[in-house]
C-alpha cells in the first residue's frame, strides 16, 4: 500500500478543506493508495507519537463547504527555522529539516502534498531537494504567489471585504463621515484593490504605491461641500505613507515575519494631525476575511487543485506546484513559483482602471 501525506500550513484559508477532499476523492479511484493528514502542518508528524489521521471518503465527505482545515494549520512550525524553547526560557530557531525528512521516510510515505503559501512552498522545495517526492498547492488569501492567476481563498476574502464595504458606504453617507476600512494582504495590495473597485471606494491605499498624505486629504476635501459628503477608504495592512513606515509589531517566537495591522488607526491619526475637519471612523476586518464558507469560485479551483495534485503524485511529477494559468490548470516548478513575490503593478490595467473610476491611490 502506497501512502501520501497531506499538510496544510500557514494561515487558515477558505478552500483548504476542498483541496483535502479533492485529494482524497481522487486517491480512492486508485487501488493501493492511502491519504494521511499531518495535524498542524508538519508539526503533527514531528511529534512523538505522530499526530496523523487517515483521510478517506467517510471523513472528507461534504467538507468542501467548510472553512478552516480539518487537519489544522500553523505558521509557527517551520522545520527550517523551528522554535525550540531552552531551559532558561529563551527561544532559538533550529533547522529540523533532516529530522522531518527522516520521519517522513520512517513512516513509509511515498509522497507529500503540501498546501500553503510562499513560506510553505519554501519548505516544499527544501524537502524536494532533500529527496522527498513533493507536490505543492498554492494557498493564500493574499494572492501573492507568482505563476498562478489566483490562489484559492483570495476571492472569498475579497467577497467578505466587499460585503463589509457595502455596509460602510451607507453609514458613511448617513453621517457624512470618512470611513477607513483595513484589509489583509501583507505586502501585496490585491485584496484592497479588488475591494475598492467592487465597492466603489474613493481612496485605495496599497503597499505598492506609498501614499502622499496631502493627496489623500485633497481627495477627501473635494468630496465635501459645507460639511456635507462622505468618503470610503480601503487600506491594505501593509500600506504606508511616502515619509512613513509600515505599521506592525514583531510576531510571536517562531514566526519569521512582522505581524502587520493597525494601519487604519495610523492613517486616521495622520489625517487628524494634518487638520482634517471631517469625522473619521475606522474598521479593521482582520481574520473575518480568512474564515467561513468559501465562495463557489474558491471551492471549484481548490477542488481541482486537489485532484490535480494527486494526479501529479500518480504521474511521478514532483517538485511541482499546481497552478491556474490563463483559465487552465497546469503545474510549474516550485522554484519558479517562489522566486518572485506577486504584487500589484502600479502601472497595470487594474490600477489604471481604478483611477479611471476616480479612485485615488495617494500618488
Amino acid at each position: 500500500m502506497k501512502k501520501v501525506l497531506v499538510a496544510t500550513g500557514g494561515g487558515d484559508c477558505p478552500g483548504l478543506n476542498a483541496v483535502i477532499r479533492g485529494i482524497a476523492k481522487r486517491a480512492t479511484q486508485e487501488k493501493g493508495w492511502e491519504v494521511w493528514g499531518s495535524y498542524e502542518a508538519f508539526n503533527g508528524i514531528m511529534e512523538n507519537p505522530p499526530r496523523m489521521i487517515k483521510l478517506d471518503e467517510s471523513n472528507t465527505a461534504g467538507i468542501h463547504v467548510m472553512g478552516g482545515t480539518i487537519i489544522g494549520t500553523t505558521n509557527k512550525g517551520n522545520p527550517l527555522r523551528f522554535p525550540v524553547k531552552k531551559a532558561d526560557g529563551s527561544v532559538v530557531l533550529e533547522n529540523r529539516l533532516q529530522f522531518l525528512v527522516d520521519t517522513i521516510k520512517e513512516l513509509g510515505f511515498d509522497a507529500v502534498i503540501n498546501i500553503g503559501g510562499d513560506g510553505s512552498q519554501e519548505i516544499s522545495q527544501a524537502l524536494f531537494e532533500a529527496g522527498i517526492p513533493v507536490v505543492g498547492v498554492p494557498k493564500t488569501i493574499d494572492n501573492d504567489l507568482s505563476s498562478t492567476d489566483f490562489t484559492f481563498g483570495f476571492q472569498t476574502a475579497v467577497q467578505i471585504a466587499s460585503d463589509s464595504l457595502d455596509r460602510l458606504v451607507t453609514t458613511a453617507a448617513s453621517h457624512h463621515r470618512v470611513m477607513i476600512m483595513e484589509v489583509m494582504g501583507r505586502n501585496a495590495g490585491w485584496i484592497a484593490l479588488y475591494t475598492a473597485i467592487s465597492g466603489g471606494a474613493e481612496v485605495c491605499l496599497i503597499p505598492e504605491i506609498p501614499y502622499d498624505l496631502g493627496k489623500v486629504i485633497e481627495k477627501i476635501r473635494a468630496r465635501y461641500d459645507d460639511g456635507r459628503g462622505f468618503v470610503n477608504i480601503v487600506i491594505a495592512e501593509g500600506a504606508y505613507a511616502k515619509d512613513g513606515i509600515i505599521t506592525g509589531v514583531q510576531g510571536e517566537s517562531g514566526r519569521n515575519s512582522v505581524r502587520l495591522g493597525g494601519v487604519a488607526f495610523t492613517l486616521s491619526q495622520q489625517l487628524k494631525d494634518a487638520g482634517l475637519e471631517a469625522e473619521i471612523r475606522e474598521t479593521v476586518l482582520g481574520h473575518t476575511q480568512r474564515g467561513g464558507t468559501p465562495i463557489a469560485f474558491d471551492r471549484v479551483i481548490a477542488s481541482v487543485f486537489g485532484v490535480k495534485a494527486m494526479e501529479l503524485v500518480l504521474d511521478g511529477k514532483f517538485g511541482q506546484l499546481v497552478v491556474l494559468k490563463n483559465n487552465d490548470f497546469s503545474s510549474v516548478p516550485i522554484t519558479e513559483a517562489i522566486k518572485t513575490y506577486h504584487v500589484v503593478d502600479p502601472s497595470g490595467t487594474l490600477v489604471q482602471a481604478a483611477k479611471g473610476l476616480g479612485i485615488t491611490f495617494g500618488d
